[in-house]
């Protein structure tokens, strides 16, 4: 309220300018010592003294800045909730007048400013973008260690856009993904994708030089080895890491292991032709429910079949399929990193060995263990044999057949194929050091790994980090990170408050590194599934930078109650306006 202008030093100070992040108590009474605060105390003071408490820190209320408040308010509730803002803006404006809010009347300056045109709406859109993104902005410029996902769809304009989502690490070492950018590109090649990436860092002051990590969809335009997306961009980012997406090479894992099995694809072929007779009839959807209805079952439907999902062989499926989501669920989670592979990917191929030995002789309870009975209460295979032979086969003959033309060569290829695309982590599998088993391991392979750790990321020294080492051992075995996950290890060392990250440089900033180098690409499809529920066939024309803006709003912005639009009215105000308040010593109006 009484801030005075710095005579020196930067313009933007903590506590009067910008919000104060630094919660240290020295920091507070570094403050309440300075000359700024002590005038501002005294200026409060004595315009207080003929007024009751209460009164005197009430703020003063300016019609002018709350319409304009409110008009932000009332376009970034349209813009979170993903309805059309161009259309129902001015609507919203009346309805709030006709509830109350006359302060509103203030926006009407004549008949041709009323600050509801369409050019003024795509003002306000821009300005509240920007209000996200700035502390996101400057949270990821401050961040030790950036990682990217990237990933290219066509929106229901047919535009191709390329979606940009950011993983970084806060001042206390904890990891974060947000939403970066959207970009319309006119073809989808390597050279073109490499381009928007750079040109949208550049244009966004991120620091190049911290980028270790890029998650593909694991396409050949994007993996190239040659000319690929990832290889044109570790020419510009040396030490960029190139991660094929785990979601993905799950989902390509599990098709392989089918489409070796031929019951397997005509099993499937049979669902979903099954999914294609029910998918668009009114008529048998209903039966289809009348049917759940006798049987007694909720929400029973028949859905498409999906290589990741497909059940290809009911009984055998209800018994696998329930690990394998699990996995899957847990590639699709937001802030998933390489521990997720390390350590889950090798107890999955554990469970399908124990389902494969069990063979006809599965645990009770599971779906497996009442092949036999079905299959001799519906007689449905000694049907088939009897129609194609005239004699029916022993139900333990069809069990031994089912065992050792389907179960086995599926289990068998599900462990070849994710054994395949996840047991060689490569540059990941050397993070595993830093955690609790490191130490513990092979010295020999430690070192081994923490070499080819300092060789890949040019900014970590092989020698520093190596005897950073030394004493790291003893940290984690016997010191205060003893009995601590690997996560919770390495979020400790890369905060940026405690004492460790200045004892082990090296190390704090790997472990920054592990816990921004993305394993997934599954956020930028939640972007481009808020993409295609805001740009929908009514609203085929929003594009560029409002369709970005609305993604930024949608995706990362907060709560309607806690934006900052006091932000939001100084960048109003950055410009001349026909709209100002009666206050003449307003600092923001005049």
């Amino acid at each position: 309220m009484h801030r005075q202008k710095a005579s020196r030093g930067p313009s933007q100070r903590p506590f009067i300018e910008l919000p104060c992040t630094n919660y240290r108590r020295d920091a507070l009474d570094q403050h309440l010592g300075s000359t700024n605060h002590i005038s501002c105390v005294g200026i409060t003071a004595q315009s207080s003294r003929s007024l009751p408490i209460n009164e005197a820190f009430q703020p003063i209320l300016n019609l002018e800045h709350e319409a304009i408040i409110g008009g932000f308010k009332c376009l970034y509730w349209l813009v979170k909730h993903e309805i059309a803002h161009h259309t129902n803006y001015p609507a919203l404006l009346d309805l709030a007048d006709l509830l109350g809010c006359e302060y509103f009347a203030k926006l009407k300056i004549d008949q041709r400013t009323n600050y509801r045109s369409h050019r003024i709406v795509d003002e306000m859109l821009q300005i509240l973008g920007e209000v996200v993104e700035e502390p996101i902005l400057e949270a990821i410029k401050s961040s030790k260690a950036i990682g990217l996902e990237i990933d290219e769809s066509t929106d229901i304009s047919v535009t191709k856009q390329l979606d940009l989502h950011v993983r970084y690490t806060d001042k206390e070492g904890r990891m974060f993904c947000q939403f970066l950018d959207l970009v319309s590109i006119p073809d989808g090649t390597a050279i073109t994708i490499a381009e928007a990436v750079k040109e949208v860092i550049i244009r966004k002051e991120i620091p190049q030089d911290r980028i270790f990590g890029l998650g593909t969809d694991g396409a050949a335009v994007m993996t190239g080895r040659r000319n690929g997306t990832a290889k044109l961009l570790t020419d510009s980012w040396p030490g960029l890491v190139s991660v094929h997406c785990a979601a993905h090479r799950l989902a390509l894992a599990c098709k392989d292991a089918a489409d070796g099995v031929p019951y397997m694809k005509i099993f499937r072929k049979h669902l979903q032709d099954l999914h294609l007779y029910f998918r668009n009839s009114a008529n048998r959807t209903s039966a289809l429910k009348a049917a759940a209805s006798v049987l007694g079952v909720e929400d029973l439907k028949v859905t498409e079949v999906k290589d990741t999902r497909f059940v290809a062989a009911v009984h055998l499926q209800s018994d696998i399929l329930p690990y394998l989501a699990q996995l899957s669920k847990l590639f699709q989670k937001e802030d998933i990193n390489f521990m997720a592979i390390k350590n889950h990917v090798p107890v999955t191929i554990e469970t399908l060995r124990i389902i494969k030995a069990a063979g006809e002789r599965q645990p009770e309870g599971s779906f497996l263990a009442q092949v036999e009975e079905k299959v001799a209460n519906l007689n449905i295979s000694a049907e088939e044999d009897r129609v194609r032979r005239g004699t029916a086969l022993p139900t333990d003959t069809l069990w031994a057949r089912f065992q050792t033309q389907v179960m086995e060569p599926y289990i068998d290829g599900l462990i070849e194929h994710l054994e395949l695309r996840f047991q060689q982590l490569g540059i990941l599998g050397a993070f595993s050091s830093l955690g609790p088993q490191g130490p513990q391991a092979d010295e020999s392979r430690a070192i081994s790994d923490l070499q080819l750790l300092a060789k890949q990321f040019p900014p970590i020294s092989e020698m520093a980090l190596l005897q950073e080492w030394q004493s790291y051992k003893v940290l984690i075995t016997t010191g205060i990170l003893k009995d601590k996950s690997q996560l919770e290890i390495m979020t400790a060392m890369a905060s940026g408050y405690d004492e460790l990250h200045l004892l082990y440089p090296n190390l704090s900033l790997l472990s920054a590194i592990a816990l921004t180098i993305p394993v997934s690409s599954v956020n930028c499809e939640r972007d481009f599934s808020a993409m295609n529920r805001i740009k929908t066939d009514l609203r085929n024309r929003l594009q560029g930078n409002s369709l970005t803006a609305c993604m930024k709003m949608s995706i990362n912005g907060p709560q309607v109650k806690d934006l900052q639009y006091s932000r939001a009215l100084e960048i109003v105000f950055s410009k001349p306006r026909r709209i100002a308040c009666s206050d003449a010593t307003c600092q923001l109006c005049h």
